[in-house]
């Protein structure tokens, strides 16, 4: 609840006394000198200033009155006194002690930083005197706004301790005690409607199920007014134009933790539209405003449709320049037919220019940067729908964590405004680094570099370096989304790496490659993109092991000696589109994202194959504050091979295989183990070649071995659902670099190409260690599980724990409880 002012300025109400001697004591006199007493902190000519009388001046009881109000005013004092010592004029006071410390003892509610704001607006502060006739309002305010949350037993005391050279520390102390609960709410009145249709979209319910734990039973003063609004909404959007709340009483058990509240209502008829005219200036547009709008004479009122056909005309009027028209629907009901007549008066105002664009809180990006993402123009029209889709863009950049606009009138310009941006950025880069071991992975060192806002300016900058016991790579990236000035992007990629599979989760093969590539985009509109690239590659793969999948792979390289290396070229041409209408760029909770990417290597490439992934992502917020929302998520991938080489078909080659099993897939299960297994086959003759490996045959005595390592597959498909919820224990402004949520995650990697009929009927070896063999071409076989990922922007990156159970697994699959990742994609 957004905590606005706790109390209002105390009056003060002051009386004074003078005193001096009996024989004297009503008779005026002429001041020959002023004496004040009691002054520590405050200055004598600071004093002297506060008072209204100078030597030579006559004293009257009214000229004292005056001067003591006078030296209450001045907030330094909280006694004075006037006495007359002959005609010296002697004036005693006793400051009031400085505040020394400001405590906040037991408030949970309210946070200390609205605390102090409030405090702050009542003069109330370290350093600044105390007045303790304000504290008695403070106290008063704060208890209203507990009553209003329905804590009806909390108490606020201000309690002050006194402290040497006239300071005193002030402490606050909250007993705020448990809110309210609601008991029951009562709806009088109602007719046409049930209690159930009424209340079902009411903030406020009571007697709600244990696992309804969005619902809000506390009693709430603001909510509850909300409420109301509700229940009149719903009658007048369905034509009871005549509904009215008559009255509400809200009544608290002898306790004060159980709230009852009763809701009159007068429900009245339902009223038909007559007649709907347009008056005032359009701009020339009337006939297009009357074909769209949506009150229809003859139809049943609708408050909704009549407050969005407001909106519609003030928005369409914003397009051409009017940013401030006034749209005013005047009501001519006619009780004894039942009908309205809607009459809509329209005043354009001034047409309104931009003279300027500002922005501020941008201490490490550019103006340049924003003003790429800014739709609306100086010099032009204001258009509040550019001035939106601008914060969108700005919004969805990576290193945004907030923003907002507003319009500032210029002042002696009725028709020009300044746009000003505020904008509040997070940290832009990331850097991922890591140390392991594992039975499978032994020691592990990682380390990278990511910069999405390089030195402010917008451009991607990445390096990332790493050695594990299966992979020693390097790679450096490139990117400058504002290459030029209409948005299109420019960057490029080099990367080199040596792979050793006996030493990771997929089958035996040890390879080297290096990459150089570049790539352009397009902006198609302010949330469709399209880009291309071509990327050179060129493999080396040695030490490679038998399996049934990869040996028509190898033969189109291998004529002579099955020993040798396979060595190829690609070229490989890509295109894909994007979509986001995100809400911002990391941790969305509302809008949605797309991405579809197809690549291909060129027919001069050593392999000719293709790939297609899609990847689609909504969140749907469930709270107006989308702190609650749920996530839904799918990944589909496919690809081939195509035409023929050496006199056979051309194959996906298995290093560009999908695999699944990690956080950024099917949390739950060891990295890249779900899928398809490399598979070999044991002759019965036990043919074995000069290697020691062992070579297919061809009886149907023969054996076969799955192994336990993971081979890939060219088909993939994975999916999810996540409820994101508050993260405890973290404040609400911590929401854009926090996130928990609790996941299911589904989906399953296959091989479209595997004849599982050839194995089928083979007898599984028991010579060596193997999984059992499964139908590789099988998608059904998927794999799920469920759990809880915590995920973490630090100042070293993005951190994700993540607790997960598996639900459906395979024989073989390597599950994992708890995973962890540092410097890992959202």
């Amino acid at each position: 609840m957004k905590f606005t002012q706790l109390v209002a300025a105390g009056a003060l109400v002051s009386s004074a006394s003078f005193a001096q001697a009996a024989t004297s004591q009503q008779d005026n006199f002429v001041v020959q000198d002023i004496r004040v007493e009691g002054l520590q902190r405050v200055a004598l000519g600071a004093a002297l200033t506060y008072l209204p009388v100078e030597i030579g001046d006559e004293m009257n009881s009214f000229r004292i009155a005056q001067a003591i109000r006078s030296l209450y005013s001045s907030t330094h004092f909280e006694n004075v006194e006037m006495l007359r010592d002959g005609n010296t004029l002697v004036v005693k006071v006793a400051e009031r002690p400085t505040i020394s410390n400001i405590i906040f003892e037991g408030n949970d509610d309210i946070k200390d930083e609205q605390l102090q704001e409030s405090m702050d607006g009542n003069g109330v502060r370290v350093g600044e005197p105390l007045d303790r006739t304000v504290l008695t309002s403070i106290e008063n305010g704060l208890k209203d706004f507990f009553y209003s949350i329905g804590k009806y037993n909390a108490d606020v005391s201000a309690i002050v301790t006194p402290l040497p050279r006239n300071r005193v520390d002030l402490k606050l102390l909250f007993e705020e005690g448990d809110a309210a609960e609601i008991q029951q709410i009562n709806i009088v009145g109602n007719k046409k409607f049930s209690d159930d249709e009424l209340m079902k979209d009411l903030e406020l319910q009571f007697d709600t199920p244990w696992w309804d734990f969005l619902s809000e039973t506390r009693y709430q003063q603001q909510t509850l007014q909300g409420d109301m609004e509700t229940v009149r909404n719903h009658y007048l959007d369905r034509g009871y134009l005549r509904f009215n709340v008559d009255s509400t009483q809200v009544s608290m058990t002898p306790e004060k933790d159980g709230i009852y509240i009763a809701m009159n209502v007068s429900e009245g008829e339902q009223y038909t539209i007559s007649g709907v005219e347009l008056v005032g200036d359009l701009l020339g547009n009337e006939e297009y405003i009357e074909k769209v709008l949506p009150l229809t004479a003859g139809e049943l009122y609708n408050q909704a449709e009549v407050t969005y056909t407001e909106e519609f005309i003030s928005k369409y009027l914003g397009r051409f320049g009017y940013a401030f028209p006034t749209v005013t629907t005047v009501p001519e009901i006619n009780d004894e037919d039942k009908t309205v007549k809607l009459t809509l008066s329209v005043d354009p105002g001034k047409r309104i220019y931009v003279r300027r664009i500002n922005f501020k809180g941008n201490t490490v990006t550019a103006d340049d940067v924003l003003r790429q993402k800014v739709n609306q123009m100086e010099g032009a029209w204001l258009s509040n729908n550019l001035l939106e889709s601008s914060k969108a863009q700005l919004s969805r950049l990576t290193y945004m964590k907030n923003v907002e606009f507003e319009t500032t009138r210029i002042p002696g310009e009725e028709d020009k405004v300044d746009v000003d941006f505020a904008v509040e950025e997070q940290p832009s880069g990331s850097f991922n680094a890591g140390i392991g071991y594992g039975d499978r992975t032994k020691l592990s060192l990682q380390a990278g570099i990511q910069q999405d806002n390089f030195l402010g300016t917008g451009k991607q900058v990445g390096l990332n370096l790493s050695t594990v016991s299966y992979q020693k790579s390097a790679q450096l990236t490139y990117n400058d989304p504002f290459f030029t000035i209409d948005g299109i992007s420019l960057g490029g990629q080099l990367g080199y790496s040596e792979f050793d599979g006996s030493d990771f989760n997929v089958i035996q093969y040890n390879s080297k490659r290096w990459s150089v590539g570049a790539n352009v985009g397009y902006p198609i509109d302010e949330i469709n993109r399209i880009n291309f690239g071509l990327t050179y590659s060129n493999v080396e793969l040695y030490n490679t092991g038998y399996y049934e999948q990869t040996e028509q792979f190898y033969n189109q390289f291998r004529q002579d000696d099955p020993e040798a290396p396979v060595k190829y070229d690609s070229f490989l041409a890509s295109v894909s589109w994007s979509r986001s209408t995100l809400n911002r760029g990391l941790f969305p909770t509302a809008g949605s994202s797309q991405r579809a990417t197809f690549s291909i290597t060129t027919p001069n490439s050593d392999v000719n194959y293709f790939k297609s992934v899609f990847d689609t992502k909504f969140y749907f917020p469930l709270s107006r504050d989308q702190r609650w929302s749920v996530l839904a998520r799918l990944r589909l991938g496919y690809g081939n091979g195509y035409g023929s080489s050496n006199g056979s078909d051309q194959i996906l080659p298995f290093t560009e295989n999908f695999t699944a099993g990690g956080a950024d897939t099917l949390r739950g299960f060891e990295n890249n183990t779900v899928g398809p297994r490399g598979v070999f086959r044991i002759p019965a003759t036990g043919l074995t070649g000069p290697d020691g490996q062992v070579y297919a045959g061809n009886s149907s005595n023969d054996q076969v071995a799955v192994s336990t390592r993971s081979l890939g597959g060219n088909a993939m498909a994975l999916g999810g659902l996540e409820l994101i919820v508050p993260t405890p224990f973290v404040d609400e402004e911590m929401d854009s670099s926090v996130r928990t949520s609790f996941f299911v995650d589904i989906g399953n990697v296959w091989d479209t190409e595997f004849d599982y009929d050839k194995y089928k009927d083979l007898q599984q070896s028991t010579s060596v260690n193997s999984d059992t063999l499964l139908d590789y071409s099988d998608w059904t076989q998927y794999r799920s599980s469920a759990g809880l990922s915590v995920q973490w922007i630090s100042p070293m990156g993005p951190m994700v724990f993540s607790f997960s159970k598996t639900i459906q697994d395979r024989e073989g699959d390597d599950a994992k409880f708890f995973t962890f990742n540092i410097g890992q994609t959202f």
